[in-house]
């Protein structure tokens, strides 16, 4: 992956489903707001690409896609977002807090039998963030939450699959720099603390 100079500084956090993402997510928007920093919220895949829209259906079952036809999707939508959103963001010296980035296409793509491999080379020229916060929730725990929601479970939120998955998230900071993995079972506000932690350094 790619280091960046622009001025404005660039935040992922990661985590399987059900870890917390989307709490923490607006926790730390709050508190980059409150230090006087502009923090911009992102996800992905997004809703504002076709490929976006695209895999946003196949996570719901509405259609159907092998796996390297998603990493392709992934990929594609993933391009348009950096293009579009985030480098202009950094630009102009704002915080881009993600939930969700190539780690998670890398990942999930392992959980579906392609290549580790293979699938960092199809993500190597994105920016590499500043800091990536996987969030390590058990997979057990995971589906535990999941199950809370009442939600019906998408495609990924099954838990032999979240075994796979988090087989990556662990290998992570072997593979990438700015990889930091916090414990996720802990209180909300412990978690947030941890993430407050590692990002404040940025102030």
């Amino acid at each position: 992956m790619i280091k960046h100079n622009y001025p404005g500084k660039f935040i992922v956090i990661e985590g399987l489903d059900g870890s917390g993402k989307s709490a923490q997510v607006d926790l730390l928007a709050d508190f980059l707001t409150q230090k006087g920093k502009e923090a911009i919220l992102k996800n992905e895949p997004t809703t504002e690409s076709e490929a976006g829209v695209k895999i946003r259906k196949i996570l719901k079952g509405e259609i159907k896609a092998e796996p390297m036809e998603r990493q392709k999707l992934f990929v594609q939508d993933r391009t348009e977002h950096l293009e579009n959103k985030i480098i202009p963001a950094l630009k102009e010296g704002k915080f881009v807090v993600c939930s969700r980035y190539a780690f998670s296409t890398i990942a999930y793509g392992y959980s579906d039998g392609l290549d580790e491999n293979l699938l960092i080379e199809m993500n190597k020229d994105f920016l590499l963030p500043d800091a990536t916060i996987v969030i390590d929730v058990s997979p057990a725990e995971c589906i535990k939450r999941i199950e809370k929601r009442g939600q019906a479970k998408e495609l990924f939120e099954k838990e032999k699959k979240l075994i796979k998955v988090n087989e990556i998230y662990k290998k992570l900071p072997e593979i990438f720099e700015n990889i930091f993995i916090i414990d996720g079972e802990k209180p909300i506000e412990e978690v947030s603390e941890q993430i407050r932690n590692v990002v404040s350094k940025f102030l």
